[in-house]
This record gives C-alpha cells, structure tokens and sequence, in this order.
C-alpha cells in the first residue's frame, strides 16, 4: 500500500474509492389507511397486527379510528419501511397510502 492509501500492482494504481450511499434516515413519511366498506374489523385488526406489528389494543384502536374518522395514521418511519407495509396491507385489500411529512 502506497502512502496515500491506493494500491500498486504491475504499474497500475487502484486508489480506494469513497461511495456514497443513500441512506433514508428519520421518520418523515406516516402510511395511512382509509376507510371502506369491505373489510371487516377482525381482517383489519389482524393485517395491523400481522403487517405492522401492532399489539391486539393498538390494532383494535386504529380500526376503529379509520372507521370513525375515515381514516388514521397507522405507522411513521422512512419511505423505505412503510412502502413494504403499504404494499402488504394493500395486497390483503386494505386502501393504504404513504404520505411525506411536510418540511417545517
């Protein structure tokens, strides 16, 4: 190894190279889900528990929060995350959007 950190073979010089990776940091998007009348509370209870890892009690609330309200902001954290959740819950038939958090 030269000095300067890069490498010497047979007169060629491989130098180490710095790649910068995108990291999706921070809890900037929040997955909502919204109302509709087909799914029943127990399947909606049991995709919230299943997908996003929410207790029994937590689950039961935010059903019945979407039902009431229309509906509820079920998880938050980064794009990334919440994209595998969203799709999950929409293949079980549950109307679910991601949404980012408007910048202060």
């Amino acid at each position: 190894m030269l000095p300067n950190g890069s490498f010497e073979t047979d007169n060629e010089v491989l130098e180490d190279v710095l790649v910068e990776e995108h990291v999706d940091i921070g809890n900037d998007s929040s997955l909502i889900v919204y109302n509709d009348d087909h799914n029943t509370f127990d399947w909606v209870i049991e995709c919230f528990m299943e997908v996003c890892n929410h207790t029994f009690e937590q689950s039961e609330q935010l059903a019945m929060i979407v039902h009431f309200k229309g509906k509820a902001t079920v998880k938050k954290g980064n794009f990334s995350e919440l994209k595998r959740m969203k799709d999950a819950l929409t293949d079980r038939g549950l109307s679910a959007v991601i949404e980012k958090e408007k910048s202060r």
